[in-house]
């Protein structure tokens, strides 16, 4: 089983989860640009956050065969303070580095005009880049959030085949489905989706332009999840195409579109045995350090 985990905050992760990751089979991650938990103060905080998602975090994913590649925005949530809007004016410097696939996450947090405005503004910045756009679906009022979305995103002029409508579920599908979006869902406890229910989603819309992420982050999630999720697949009846598919295929298919996924290596990755420690650990080190 080769995965591909299209949304994944390895920023929050140890190399632990790298390591367990490689060995169930995950050997390429995007990692969409996220709220950290703790507001942050300044757009300088945002570029040194870029920085790592283009820098060390690829470097440290490298150690244990796996690819790292990014999406870089200004999330929703932050979208709401002013000390943060100006982040927007740096963007089009990180659009065009290698390994970013996609402007995200973006979309709505509590539907506020500012959101609503950093929304437009960053799917123009997905048009005039080529790239595709990953949206962030509220949790809150899920139904009446993603219908927003869907208006801002027609509104846009962007391709909705260029776009994922993230964090769904079955009430939210069919609306991403009519308006010719990518359907992305997060395997995630608790609060988002779970694989059986993955499952009952997959029998009913098939697997066609289906994205599905562990979205593992600081919260209470598992990176191994997307892993769980083809497992259930296979019990259901669903074959090693289908599990392929929605694990592999589909991912590269969509973020391929930016024209930078790098994946050579880990198309082709054995990922029957689990990574040995990264050669050249210095006097006990964990991994490697970048930059000498």
């Amino acid at each position: 089983m080769r995965i591909f985990d299209p949304h994944i905050h390895m920023t929050s992760r140890t190399t632990a989860d790298y390591r367990a990751m490689r060995a169930a089979g995950v050997t390429a991650v995007v990692e969409p640009a996220f709220w950290l938990g703790q507001p942050r103060t300044s757009p300088e905080s945002f570029a040194d956050y870029f920085d790592g998602l283009l820098g060390w975090e690829p470097f440290r994913a490298s150690q244990y065969g796996i690819s790292h590649h990014c999406t870089i925005a200004l999330n929703p949530k932050e979208a709401n303070d002013p000390r943060c809007v100006p982040v927007l004016e740096l963007l089009p410097r990180y659009l065009v580095k290698d390994r970013v696939v996609a402007v995200g996450e973006i979309g709505f947090d509590s539907a506020t005009p500012e959101e609503e405005h950093a929304f437009a503004v960053q799917l123009q910045l997905a048009v005039e880049h080529e790239l595709p756009a990953m949206v962030h679906t509220p949790h809150r009022d899920k139904a009446g959030g993603t219908a927003r979305s869907i208006a801002v995103i027609e509104e846009s002029g962007i391709d909705p085949g260029m776009v994922v409508l993230d964090h769904l579920n079955e009430v939210t599908v069919r609306r991403a489905a009519d308006a010719g979006c990518w359907m992305g869902f997060s395997i995630y406890p608790d609060t988002k989706m779970d694989p059986d229910r993955m499952v009952r989603i997959l029998r009913e819309y098939g697997t066609e332009r289906m994205l599905v992420n562990s979205a593992a982050d600081w919260g209470h999630s598992d990176p191994l999840l997307t892993r769980a999720t083809g497992e259930a697949m296979l019990a259901a009846g669903f074959d090693a195409d289908d599990v392929d598919r929605v694990l592999w295929r589909n991912p590269v298919e969509f973020y391929g579109q930016s024209g930078r996924l790098e994946l050579d290596d880990a198309a082709t990755a054995e990922t029957t045995a689990e990574p040995g420690p990264p050669p050249g650990s210095y006097a006990g080190n964990s991994l490697l350090r970048g930059g000498g």
